[in-house]
């Protein structure tokens, strides 16, 4: 019984040194595919983020579930979780649909920190979060961008 205990626990071993072994897989590129309104209840609103995964590696990613984050201005707007499960094809592409939550206080919150004087021309903004698989563990991925805010007309005309 201790040998077969030991032969076990010696094929385990060289299992997860062969996982550990593997080539380091590139991050996952994801951007906003498309945002659609849905029915929010009392002092949040509520948007459908849907998410373009592209995977630049030669295995396909396997996911039961994914996680989201939105932070404008350096600050949390939007989180949501979605358990749709799917496959992003090996060099291939797939969108995830998040529902995600905003609180009103959130969004007063981002208002008042843009009210502080200083002219805002553009809106800096970070999304974060991980699918999660099955045969590669959860995969993290994040994306960064700004607005650029149209600048307004000179009073007066030309």
């Amino acid at each position: 019984m201790k040998r077969l205990f030991g032969l076990l626990v010696a094929a385990a071993m060289i299992t997860i040194s062969a996982c550990a072994s593997l080539p380091d897989r590139d991050p996952l590129q994801v951007t906003v595919a498309g945002i659609e309104p849905l029915q929010g209840e009392g002092m949040e609103v509520r948007m459908l983020v849907k998410l373009r995964v592209q995977n630049p590696n030669d295995a396909p990613v396997e996911f039961t579930g994914a996680y989201v984050r939105i932070d404008v201005l350096d600050r949390t707007f939007a989180t949501g979780v979605s358990d749709q499960s799917g496959v992003v094809p090996r060099f291939g592409e797939t969108v995830v649909a998040v529902p995600v939550t905003v609180s009103v206080l959130r969004m007063m919150s981002q208002v008042v920190g843009m009210l502080d004087g200083k002219p805002v021309d553009r809106i800096d903004y970070a999304l974060t979060g991980k699918l999660k698989g099955s045969l590669f563990g959860t995969q993290r991925f994040e994306a960064r961008g700004e607005f650029t805010l149209p600048k307004s007309a000179p009073a007066g005309g030309a």
